[in-house]
């Protein structure tokens, strides 16, 4: 659950610096840009890392489940 939590914040810790980006005005300069596009990756490993620890505690069991109908 600890890690979980830790995932959670340092995934929300990213989002927050692009808030701050766009909020700056950076967002329309080409750094900005790219910083934004790093910091949405890092959040997107760290917010990937959340789902898996979520399913492994049984808080998310239906997540990642194939369908009874879908063919493979």
């Amino acid at each position: 659950m600890q890690m979980l939590v830790i995932s959670l914040v340092l995934a929300l810790a990213p989002l927050a610096g692009i808030g701050w980006i766009a909020a700056s005005g950076w967002l329309a300069t080409v750094d900005g840009l790219f910083m934004s596009l790093i910091l949405l990756a890092i959040a997107g490993v760290f917010l990937l890392n959340a789902g898996v620890q979520a399913r492994a505690l049984g808080l998310a069991p239906r997540l990642g489940k194939k369908l009874e109908g879908a063919k493979a």
